[in-house]
């Protein structure tokens, strides 16, 4: 058995690693990918594996709980708060209509009773939280209407899983109940009252375990400074909650999702996510092979019309129903299209839902087999239609949001040096040179940060920089320099390539977070680099040396040493970067060389001068005068 399971568990990660990287470059995302590969090694292709590969499912099934898990972990009750009037109403109004309509035709045109039908229809009311995000952030239109309300519906549905889980149970019969898994179930054989009752306190205990034993016990872990320690405590808090719900008949996705949320707010989310995440991530994939691998490849082409008509029909229901519901909102026309279209495939948790549908009985292989075969269909041609959208309805039906963009202010003023934004470097130039009666011609791309600018004093102009247009408005033709402090640095890198093309003669000094952000402003040729990160805590060192004794002029000038020979060694390790075995190399060597000089020139006979900025010689200086 031991053989067996590491012999289906390579043939599981190879087609994982071989088959995701093809579909993310064919843009069908890494879901399609991995069901791609199973559906590649299951029975009806290569038949590598079938009955077998139980043992791994059972493995990936955990990474279902730790999605969930790590779901609830992102729900901080102030950010839901903020966001509950899009999540509650258009993400219930979607999924209660869709299951409402589905539910209505299935009942009257199939000879079925209303476990299945409702069972499938929660799973065919999801969509896609995978394909969809992925494709909003590819187009960059996350924060368009249709962005944001795509993103209140799927966090509903997230949501929606956790009670669908629990429900399950309920509508199977108790035969299937038994056997399903939950043999451990204590509770078999309560009074109904006395069930309810423990599961509602099962859940309490869970939200003060979470704050009052987990929290206090991850500090003394985090103590420990162990790393391995902290993930183990992770996976103890997931697995530990998941079995408590097994135990008393409920979905073990149901603890570690209300476990999530009652770790929300705590000091370790983020510790936790990034943990839990790589478990995450590749047993959620293998789970997704598995669906892959058992999916009917001889249906779907033997039964094409059925399959095809059922996944156009569900399509275009769910289209409609989300169009409604975009149009109840008052969602733009053409964002609604799109909001129709983009979430109108089933979903990832369908296969969760159908799945342990058929684990509990409520409904059989076959309608198990062709309903995620109707799943996957729809998710793959889900790329299919957004192409179609954007070559078909975008240039002739204009439907693309129309952003009232500002127009760029008019500038009266030019002078000697052009401030390209305002943010907090920016301004704390700015504020520097005008308290040295220097004027400067300030842009920014923020309207409400040039709003406040302006109350506070500041002579700001509203237009984004990289504007040639802009620029010569703002006198780029006849400054002396350029300051580029835009926070962004891609944005940054685009203002300076495009000064160098434009106003060559204008001289530019570029703000750099940090070492490879200097890395690209010298491939432009750019001598006046500023890494915000590099003065700033040379600045707190000369400090920590001052407290440690050392003369405040020692101090300062070892200071602007270490920031010389710094800069020296940043032009050349630039030659290096893109190799980083060679980069890693010639970094050592640069540091061992600066500490090295450093302390040389630490050893040499000082002046009289070296202690001339202390406190301390000046005052008994002027003693010995009196």
């Amino acid at each position: 058995m031991e053989g067996s399971f590491l012999e289906q568990a390579l043939i599981f990660l190879t087609a994982a690693v071989l088959c995701v990287p093809v579909a993310k470059k064919l843009g069908m995302g890494s879901v399609l990918g991995y069901l791609l590969a199973g559906v590649i090694i299951g029975p009806y292709v290569l038949g590598f594996v079938g009955d077998e590969g139980t043992d791994i499912m059972h493995a990936a099934e955990f990474g279902v709980v730790m999605m969930l898990f790590l779901i609830g972990l992102e729900l901080e009750p102030s950010h839901f708060w903020q966001m509950r009037k899009s999540i509650l109403g258009l993400g219930s109004l979607q999924v209660g209509l869709t299951i409402l309509i589905i539910g209505t035709a299935a009942y009257m045109f199939l000879d079925e009773g209303y476990a299945p039908i409702l069972a499938a229809c929660m799973g065919l009311a999801m969509s896609s939280t995978a394909i969809v995000l992925q494709t909003l952030k590819e187009k960059g239109i996350s924060g368009s209407s249709s962005g944001q309300a795509s993103f209140s519906v799927l966090l509903f549905q997230d949501m929606m899983v956790i009670p669908v889980l629990a429900l399950l149970p309920l509508l199977a019969t108790s035969d299937y109940a038994r056997n399903a898994g939950y043999g451990h179930n204590l509770l078999h054989g309560m009074p109904v009252w006395l069930q309810t009752c423990i599961i509602l306190t099962s859940i309490a205990s869970i939200y003060f375990a979470g704050r009052y034993v987990f929290v206090p016990l991850m500090r003394i872990v985090a103590r420990t400074r162990l790393h391995e320690m902290f993930t183990a405590a992770s996976l103890l808090l997931v697995i530990a909650v998941s079995y408590l719900m097994q135990l008393v008949g409920m979905s073990p996705a149901l603890g570690a999702f209300l476990a999530g949320v009652v770790l929300a707010n705590s000091e370790f989310k983020h510790e936790l996510e990034s943990d839990l995440d790589p478990f995450k991530g590749l047993l959620l994939g293998l789970f997704f092979v598995g669906v892959g691998a058992t999916m009917n490849l001889k249906l779907i082409t033997g039964s094409a019309p059925t399959v095809f008509g059922l996944v156009a029909l569900i399509m275009v229901i769910k289209a409609a129903v989300l169009f409604i519901t975009g149009k109840l909102f008052a969602i733009k026309q053409d964002q609604n299209m799109l909001f129709a279209i983009i979430l109108s495939q089933v979903g990832e948790f369908a296969f969760i839902i159908f799945s342990f549908s058929n684990q509990l009985g409520i409904f059989d292989n076959q309608t198990n087999e062709l309903l995620m075969a109707v799943t996957a269909v729809s998710m793959s041609i889900t790329p299919i239609l957004l192409l179609m959208y954007e070559r078909i309805l975008v240039p002739y039906f204009g439907v693309k949001e129309q952003v009232e963009e500002r127009e760029a202010d008019v500038i009266d003023r030019q002078h000697d040096v052009i401030i390209a934004g305002f943010g907090h470097f920016g301004s704390t130039i700015g504020r520097f040179l005008r308290a040295n009666h220097i004027e400067a011609t300030i842009l920014d791309n923020d309207s409400d940060r040039v709003e406040m600018l302006r109350k506070m004093g500041f002579n700001v102009y509203y237009g984004d920089a990289t504007r040639t247009s802009l620029l010569k408005a703002a006198g780029a033709e006849k400054a002396r320099i350029l300051i580029a402090a835009i926070d962004h640095p891609e944005t940054n890198l685009k203002l300076i390539k495009k000064i160098k093309k434009h106003f060559p003669d204008l001289h530019v000094m570029a703000r750099a977070r940090n070492r490879f952000d200097a890395y690209d402003l010298i491939d432009e040729n750019v001598k006046g680099i500023y890494r915000e990160t590099l003065y700033t805590s040379v600045h707190m060192a000369i400090d920590v040396l001052k407290q440690l004794g050392f003369r405040s002029y020692t101090a300062t000038r070892k200071g602007f040493e270490f920031i010389r020979y710094d800069e020296q060694a940043l032009e050349k390790l630039a030659q290096h970067r893109h190799d980083m075995k060679d980069y890693i190399v010639n970094v050592r060597e640069q540091i061992e060389l600066q500490e090295k000089m450093l302390q040389d020139e630490l050893h040499l006979n000082l002046s009289s001068d070296d202690r001339s900025w202390d406190s301390e010689p000046l005052r008994k200086a002027a003693e010995g005068k009196q």
